[in-house]
C-alpha cells in the first residue's frame, strides 16, 4: 500500500435517496473519504435520469433541475454516471417505469479500477453488493460502507468498517436549523445510545464531533477521540422510542446539545428518531 492511500468512492445514489439520504452533501462526503490523508483517485456517483420525461414529454423544469444538480456534483469533482429510467408498455397500453439499476455499472467500474486503489468507500445499503465487497477485499482493498436506512446486515458485517450517514457531521443537513453548528452548545446533532440504565432512567449518547482519521478511538475519555459523550434523561426521549431502541447501537437519534451543570458536560434534549424526523420533513 502506498504511503498516501489511494481512495475511490462509489455512490449508489438512487438507493441512498430512497433510504434516508435525500440531499446528502457530496462535499462533506469527499472530506470524509479523504480524512486519513488519502489521495482521491475516483469519485463516481450513479444517478437515475428520465430521458423520456425530459425530452419526449418536454418537462423543462425537471430537465433544468437535474442539470443544475448534476453540475453541482461535478463541481465537487465527481464523475456523474447517468442511468436512464426505462419505460415499458403493458398489454393495455399503460406505461410503467422501472428503476434505473446502476448495480452492474458500479460493480464493473469498481472491479476495473480496484487495482489502482487502496481504500474504497461504498455508499449504499443494497445487499446485492456483497459479492463485490468480497471480491474487492480479495484484491487487497479496504472497503468501507456508508448507508442511512434499510441497510443489508450482511453487507455491514462483510465490510471493513460501517458508518451511519446520519451520524457523520453535516453529511445530511439538519433541514430546519439553517445555521446549525454541529457539536456546539445549542446545536442539533445525531448519535447513538451507548449506555442505557433503564432502572435509573438515564443514559449516555455518543456523538461524532468532527471528521477525523481517529474514528476507531471511540472512548470519549481519550483526548484524541473525535467523539463526545452526552448525558440524557428518559423524560427527554420521544414517546415513540422504546427501551429496545435505546439498547441498540444501530438506532440513530437526533437531539439538541445543552450545557450540563457538570463542568464541560453536555445533556441531550428533545430526543427523536433521526430517520423519522428526516422522512417527515422530506414528505412535507
Amino acid at each position: 500500500m502506498s504511503p498516501q492511500p489511494r481512495v475511490g468512492v462509489f455512490i449508489d445514489a438512487e438507493n441512498i435517496r430512497y433510504n434516508g439520504g435525500y440531499q446528502m452533501r457530496y462535499d462533506v462526503l469527499r472530506r470524509f473519504a479523504a480524512r486519513e490523508g488519502g489521495s482521491l483517485q475516483r469519485l463516481n456517483t450513479y444517478i437515475a435520469y428520465d430521458v423520456e420525461r425530459a425530452d419526449k414529454d418536454g418537462d423543462e423544469d425537471y430537465k433544468r433541475k437535474c442539470h443544475e444538480y448534476h453540475q453541482l456534483i461535478r463541481e465537487f469533482g465527481y464523475k456523474v454516471n447517468l442511468k436512464h429510467v426505462r419505460h415499458y408498455r403493458d398489454e393495455d397500453g399503460n406505461i410503467t417505469k422501472s428503476k434505473a439499476d446502476a448495480d452492474l455499472d458500479l460493480a464493473v467500474d469498481a472491479m476495473l479500477q480496484a487495482e489502482r486503489l487502496d481504500h474504497i468507500l461504498l455508499v449504499t445499503g443494497d445487499g446485492d453488493f456483497l459479492p463485490l465487497v468480497r471480491a474487492l477485499q480479495n484484491q487487497g482493498c479496504r472497503v468501507e460502507l456508508i448507508g442511512f436506512k434499510h441497510i443489508s446486515e450482511e453487507l455491514q458485517q462483510q465490510v471493513d468498517a460501517f458508518y451511519s450517514g446520519f451520524t457523520i457531521p453535516d453529511l445530511l443537513p439538519i433541514y430546519y436549523e439553517k445555521d446549525n453548528q454541529w457539536g456546539e452548545v445549542g446545536s442539533c446533532v445525531r448519535g447513538v445510545c451507548v449506555n442505557w440504565l433503564k432502572d435509573k432512567g438515564y443514559g449516555f449518547m455518543r456523538v461524532l464531533n468532527r471528521i477525523s482519521a481517529d474514528l476507531w478511538i471511540t472512548d470519549t475519555r481519550n483526548p484524541q477521540s473525535p467523539y463526545i459523550s452526552v448525558f440524557f434523561h428518559k423524560s427527554e426521549v420521544d414517546h415513540g422510542i422504546e427501551d429496545r431502541h435505546l439498547m441498540s447501537r444501530d438506532f440513530v437519534f437526533e437531539f439538541y446539545l445543552q450545557p450540563s451543570e457538570q463542568k464541560d458536560g453536555l445533556i441531550a434534549t428533545n430526543i427523536r428518531d433521526a430517520y423519522k424526523v428526516n422522512q417527515d420533513h422530506k414528505n412535507k
